[in-house]
This record gives structure tokens, C-alpha cells and sequence, in this order.
């Protein structure tokens, strides 16, 4: 099944808001985040296939990216380079060597770069239009959790290693009577009760955490911050509490 990037001439809008920036380097003050985001999985793509006047029936949509993106999963693990009209994907082997080796170093393991097309980077400056709606008044975000250990991105935390995560109005702090109440939380996704971590780095855009070794291995959490620090900053604590909780949940390695 071939993607028809031409099909009704579609032009898409987006509608993004004004984020405090949340990387240490930033040089401006703001990013833009897309207001709305919603997760789609394969049954959620095929399923929206009426919308872009695709006609072929969603179920065949959602079989066949099912069963193509399992091949691919092979292809690419068999060392093949996959040219898609979305995608371009191949295997490469992280480290530097000497010449000498017949195994990889402890710890080292194949990874997969993906990067987009030329083809829908042309189509997505050609074809998206920008909406500003003004700036999020959020009080503060999580915005990435870096896993130090697997250099991945919002997908795993591995215990006992630091998590570095980014956001805005981060820092936890607390008076006296809510000491015990602040701090960072994993929590699980299928209930149970929040775990502390530690933190190395407490500050306001940037958190570096000690993954609790106790989390349950393959297990989704969910991070979140508690704290009674200014989102704005100025060193003073509000009156009560304030929650931030991750859009992103973590698989405990």
C-alpha cells in the first residue's frame, strides 16, 4: 500500500502556544509546543483514514502497516537500509574501536537512526501552516527525560542510573510542613503507589535523578514533580503545593 502524499491538495494547519524554553543552552526565551497532540496507534492512524479521503477500508489500512511494520522490524534488524515516503531507517553500532575487537563492549548494542524523507520534509514545508495562539500559562512542564545510560529520549529509565529531565519551574522545594510531600515521583501507570527518587541536580529547568533500583522491571511510570517553588522563579514558595506530571510514560529497565 503506497502513501499518496498529493491527495486533495491537503493543506494542514497546526495550532501551537509559546513554552517557556526548558534547555540550559536556549538562547531565547520561548519554544513553540502544538496545542494539541494526541496519541495514535496503528488501529488510531487507520482509523482516520475517512478523514483524508483514503479510501481503502481502515481495516486493511491497520493489517497491512501491521504487518509492514513487523517486517520492516526484521529488515532492519537484518541489516537493511529501509527507504520509506515518511522515513529512512538503518542500523549502526555506537563506539569507537581499536581495530582489534571480535565482540562488542559490555553494554553496547545495535541501535536504529531514524530520519524523515526528503520527500515529506518537502511536503511538510509545502503543506503546514503555522497558528499562534498565544502563551501557555502553564504553571511549569515536563517537557523530556534523557536515560543517561541508553541515551534514549521519553522511552526507558534505567534503575539506579540518572534520569536528566527538562522542563520549566522544575526546582523542588518546601516549607517545613510540606518537606515530606515535595520531590520527584515515578508513578505507575496501572495504579499503585508513587516511588521518591533522588535528586544530583535540583534546578529550575533541569532535574537529574537516581532511577529507585525498586521499580518493577517493564513496567510503564509516569513522572511527576511536586513541589511549592515560583514557577517564575524569584526564590519564593507559593502557598500550596503545585503537581507537574509527565505526557510521556517510561518502561523501568
Amino acid at each position: 500500500m503506497a502513501l499518496d502524499f498529493n491527495v486533495k491538495d491537503i493543506l494542514h494547519r497546526i495550532q501551537v502556544r509559546f513554552v517557556h524554553a526548558f534547555l540550559p543552552e536556549a538562547k531565547k526565551p520561548f519554544n513553540l509546543k502544538a496545542v494539541h497532540q494526541p496519541e495514535l496507534d496503528i488501529h488510531g492512524i487507520a482509523s482516520k483514514a475517512e478523514v483524508y479521503n483514503i479510501t481503502t477500508p481502515p481495516k486493511v489500512i491497520e493489517e497491512g502497516l501491521s504487518a509492514g511494520m513487523e517486517l520492516m522490524y526484521y529488515l532492519a534488524a537484518d541489516g537493511f537500509k529501509l527507504n520509506t515516503p515518511v522515513f529512512h531507517m538503518h542500523v549502526r553500532v555506537p563506539g569507537e574501536y581499536d581495530g582489534s575487537e571480535t565482540h562488542l563492549p559490555q553494554g553496547i548494542y545495535p541501535t536504529v537512526r531514524l530520519q524523515t524523507s526528503a520527500r515529506f520534509r518537502k511536503y511538510l514545508r509545502e503543506r503546514v501552516q503555522i497558528d499562534f495562539c498565544g502563551i501557555d500559562s502553564s504553571d511549569g512542564f515536563i517537557a523530556e527525560a534523557y536515560d543517561e545510560t541508553s541515551e534514549l529520549t521519553d522511552e526507558v529509565a534505567t534503575a539506579g542510573d540518572v534520569l536528566a529531565i527538562h522542563g520549566f519551574g522544575l526546582k523542588i522545594e518546601g516549607d517545613g510542613e510540606h518537606h515530606e510531600d515535595v520531590g520527584l515521583f515515578f508513578v505507575p501507570e496501572a495504579g499503585g503507589q508513587p516511588v521518591k527518587a533522588t535528586l544530583a541536580v535540583n534546578e529550575p529547568r533541569t532535574l537529574k535523578a537516581v532511577v529507585p533500583t525498586y521499580l518493577d522491571t517493564g513496567k510503564k511510570y509516569r513522572l511527576m514533580v511536586v513541589t511549592q517553588s515560583s514557577a517564575k522563579g524569584h526564590g519564593y514558595l507559593v502557598k500550596e503545593v503545585r503537581q507537574m506530571r509527565s505526557d510521556f510514560v517510561l518502561t523501568a529497565q
